[in-house]
């Protein structure tokens, strides 16, 4: 069985260097992944890949369908899941480029799917989601990040939005306030159903632009698209060395 899985996000719809051994196309109680799952080799390591948005990343943030993705990792054998994702630095230091492995998340998504607990249930189930994301598999890939020699920030709150459009300068300032040093579209619920799944999970996050009102003028695709070619190689590298660990 394969205990690693990566999910990758915008500027990581293929992991470069992966070895394809085979496409498998999975359904689950929730219906279809976003993508056939890809199972694989890196560096001789057995992995799972699954391109969050798609293989033609043609599936909004809002209609991923992260149950479906969660569930299907975890019947392939993930035991240990990294979900890379671009983001917008609120943060002063948090600029362009910058990779961070987030400790904390905020949600401010409506309307998703967020639980697989629910229909005919025997008995009700809460998580606890005190620290959201698992901290020994976040502590290996600030190890692997240092073995690599790739730099990173490794704590930070992540602020989930409801996307596809990105935020007011205003919304950016009142999740300052609240204590979000990034922010994203797709860090919920796919944490929280990772610890329903008893996955242990963590994220990977590249700063893509500065966040809405904290960067001179509007923020452009083409500027997103240039600042993550060099922010994912760098994840690339840190991936590469998480994996070569274990």
């Amino acid at each position: 069985m394969t205990e690693l899985a990566v999910i990758g996000g915008s500027g990581f719809d293929r992991m470069q260097g992966l070895e394809i051994v085979r496409k498998e196309q999975v359904d689950t109680p929730f219906g279809r992944p976003s993508a056939p799952l890809i199972h694989g080799t890196f560096q001789a390591r057995r992995i799972l890949f699954l391109p969050r948005h798609g293989e033609a990343h043609t599936i909004p943030p809002h209609q991923v369908n992260y149950r479906a993705n969660l569930w299907a990792l975890k019947q392939a054998g993930a035991t240990r899941v990294v979900g890379v994702a671009a983001v917008g630095g609120i943060h002063g230091e948090m600029g362009p480029g910058t990779i961070v492995i987030p400790d904390q998340i905020i949600d401010y998504t409506y309307g998703r799917e967020h639980t697989l607990f629910e229909g005919d249930l025997s008995e009700i189930t809460h998580i606890d989601f005190t620290l959201p994301y698992c901290e020994s598999l976040r502590r290996t890939l600030i190890v692997a990040a240092e073995r690599a020699a790739v730099e990173v920030i490794n704590a930070g709150t992540y602020g989930a939005t409801q996307g596809p459009r990105l935020e007011s300068a205003m919304e950016i300032n009142r999740l300052e306030r609240d204590g979000c040093d990034l922010v994203g579209m797709t860090g919920m619920p796919e944490a929280a159903l990772a610890r329903e799944l008893e996955l242990c999970y963590a994220g990977c996050a590249v700063v893509a632009n500065r966040a809405a009102g904290r960067g001179e003028g509007e923020i452009t695709m083409a500027e997103i698209e240039r600042n993550l070619v060099g922010g994912m190689e760098r994840v690339r590298l840190l991936l590469s060395a998480w994996i070569a660990a274990f």
